[in-house]
């Protein structure tokens, strides 16, 4: 399989993230990892007042590449392929419900439906394609028989418990709301994926678990846009709805029956591919309302790391963060005078390095503190989480010999979860659904119930590499 073209076409625009820019278009500072791209008096000429590149000759689609590739600014295309290049695969076992829904909402496209093993064997319209077969496969293998019988450029892979949805989180937008949304970015030759936010579908008096469901659901990658890329902000995107390019598909890991979808994602950027997440487009999942299911896909999804781990080696790490910020944050988990001494002296090391990188940055000095501090603080919100989701077997031992790290890692349980409160506040610009208390406990079980699943994957794989941080200078 050849690589992607990279040449953008004319008519495709780009807009720089404001975020990133410094005192206008001269630089421009990609904060993750910080980088400063310097741009020409040329290129700063082909942009807008509004922060944005259209391409009209070569020079201007290699700035918007340029762009892109990045991270400082997300693509707005202006056209793409047309509905009618698309064909929906639908893996399907035992949910003729969910097919029923879900067909009800397409609408004017090709679909074809694999039934894998169902044990009463699911029906369809007449003008809808059915492939079953007698014993289950996993969906790795239904998705893939399904895309070799398609025979359009674009493959819309939805599984049978999503429905597309509104802009308001509720089921009823047509297909082809939901394709128009995405389709454009294929018009990147570039581009090879792109995926849509997953909501939870409304469901009647919902509970507590609902609730948080809806709100932190594992499959929701959150309202910003942005690239999939392994060691991103988003570093894959959920096979429960996807859109690939055929000339891009390497076809789904048939071995895997847990994370084929972050399999799939980091083997297409490793061919050169980009991947696109674009919250504009929703579809509503069917969450897992009862306690006991919730945590029971959380133990199975964590059971994929080790799997990960096998093919793509140090990608799949819980923690990846640079030895200087890692010095650092154990030094002031030691709460002392000469922890705090040695934390400074890290933190004025790093300042150093990116103030070095940043240079000719207008007022680099006040931005690599900037980036410095960020940098500590999120290395602080990482070793919480992972304490309390990875490696929390380790974290209940030392606290059953030690008070001092008992009561310290109660404070972390408590922070780490008004953390994630206030992130997705801030984010999605409204509180969560489930109460604080009831969103502590719920919040708490999920990272147990998924370090549970880590930790037995390990074992399984006789394979300790998905547990091991990675630290770099």
């Amino acid at each position: 399989m050849t690589g992607p073209d990279t040449v953008l076409p004319a008519g495709f625009q780009v807009q720089i993230d404001p975020r990133c820019a410094s005192g206008g278009w001269a630089h421009l500072l990609g904060r993750s990892p910080a980088r400063l791209l310097r741009m020409s008096s040329r290129a700063v000429a082909m942009i807008d007042d509004q922060g944005r590149v259209c391409v009209s000759d070569d020079d201007s689609a290699t700035v918007a590449r340029t762009l892109l590739d990045a991270g400082v600014a997300n693509p707005r295309p202006m056209f793409g392929p047309h509905e009618d290049q698309v064909t929906v695969v639908i893996p399907v076992r035992d949910n003729q419900a969910g097919i029923d829904r879900l067909l009800a909402a397409l609408h004017d496209v090709a679909v074809i439906v694999v039934d894998d093993g169902s044990q009463v064997p699911v029906e369809v319209p007449e003008d809808v394609i059915l492939v079953r077969f007698d014993t289950s496969r996993g969906p790795a293998a239904a998705r893939n028989h399904g895309a070799a019988l398609a025979d359009s450029e674009i493959i819309a892979f939805l599984d049978s418990d999503v429905v597309p949805c509104t802009a308001t989180d509720g089921p009823g937008a047509s297909c082809r709301d939901w394709l128009t949304a995405l389709l454009g970015h294929f018009s990147d030759p570039a581009v090879g994926m792109v995926a849509p936010r997953i909501v939870g579908l409304p469901v009647s008096g919902p509970g507590a678990v609902a609730r948080y469901e809806a709100d932190f659901s594992s499959l929701d990658m959150g309202p910003r846009e942005a690239s999939v890329q392994p060691g991103g902000r988003v570093a894959y995107v959920p096979s429960a709805a996807m859109l690939v390019r055929r000339s891009a598909f390497p076809g789904f890991d048939e071995d895997l029956r847990v994370a084929e979808d972050v399999d799939l994602c980091w083997r297409m950027a490793a061919d050169g591919w980009r991947l696109r997440y674009d919250p504009v487009a929703r579809v509503a999942h069917e969450h897992r309302v009862s306690l006991s299911t919730m945590l029971d896909r959380r133990r199975f999804y964590g059971t994929g790391a080790a799997l990960l781990a096998d093919r793509h080696d140090r990608k799949a790490a819980p923690l990846v963060m640079k030895i200087p910020t890692a010095v650092a944050l154990i030094a002031l988990l030691t709460r002392t005078r000469l922890g705090l001494l040695i934390a400074l002296l890290c933190a004025g090391y790093s300042a150093r390095g990116v103030y070095e990188r940043l240079d000719p940055l207008p007022r680099r000095e006040c931005v690599s503190a900037s980036l410095t501090t960020a940098g500590l603080g999120n290395g602080l919100v990482q070793v919480g989480s992972v304490v309390c989701r990875h490696y929390w077997p380790l974290a209940l031992l030392a606290a059953l010999v030690s008070q001092r790290l008992r009561r310290l890692f109660l404070q972390i349980a408590i922070v780490d979860a008004l953390i994630v409160w206030v992130r997705f506040a801030a984010a999605n610009r409204r509180r969560p659904a489930v109460d604080p208390v009831s969103f502590f406990v719920l919040r708490r079980l999920d990272d147990l119930a998924y370090g549970a699943g880590l930790w037995q994957g390990a074992l399984r794989e006789h394979d300790p590499t998905a547990l091991l941080p990675v630290l770099v200078r």
